[in-house]
């Protein structure tokens, strides 16, 4: 088992945590342009595949075979410390949304151990069928050795904002996780 992935005190520690992409201005961009996509392996290009089916709803068993044992799950509003509680998470796409889908990537950086992009995701709520649509940078930490080498700590920031790890913003994100 990885010791990097063990919860730990300080997450900014352990968490990927690339540069956030910039327009030539300088703004921050989470828009992603496809045509501007760097090319990478056939194993990651896997990997990106299954996070994608995932966000999408699938949820297959298969597209978790992506996680480490002990992965970490980061976004604004959930923190999972293992491959079970992140699965939870996909299970629950399906049940709050009617449709979620992948409108547009951007793969911005693939090194050693990581490897990050933008997407768009659209998700149309059940029910109320009202849509909403996010701009997300998904950072990857990677362990193990292509083609088997598993994600240990993903990253989804969505729509520009990072998001606290300290008080009443972590103690939601892990009881949501």
């Amino acid at each position: 088992m990885p010791s990097s992935t063990s919860p730990h005190p300080d997450p900014r520690a352990v968490e990927p945590h690339p540069e956030r992409p910039k327009n030539v201005n300088g703004d921050v961009d989470y828009v992603p342009h496809p045509e501007r996509s760097i090319s990478i392996s056939p194993a990651r290009a896997a990997t990106q595949k299954s996070i994608i089916a995932l966000y999408g709803g699938s949820a297959s068993e298969d597209d978790m075979k992506v996680y480490a044992e002990k992965a970490i799950y980061d976004d604004p509003f959930s923190y999972c410390d293992t491959r079970y509680k992140i699965a939870g998470q996909w299970y629950g796409i399906p049940k709050l949304f009617a449709k979620s889908e992948t409108l547009a990537t951007e793969v911005t950086s693939s090194t050693e151990h990581e490897l990050v992009w933008k997407q768009r995701q659209k998700y149309t709520f059940a029910g109320i069928h009202a849509s909403k649509i996010a701009d997300s940078l998904i950072s990857l930490k990677l362990e193990g050795k292509e083609p088997n080498e598993k994600v240990v700590y993903h990253k989804d920031m969505w729509n520009c904002k990072d998001y606290s790890h300290e008080g009443l913003g972590m103690i939601i994100k892990k009881l949501n996780g």
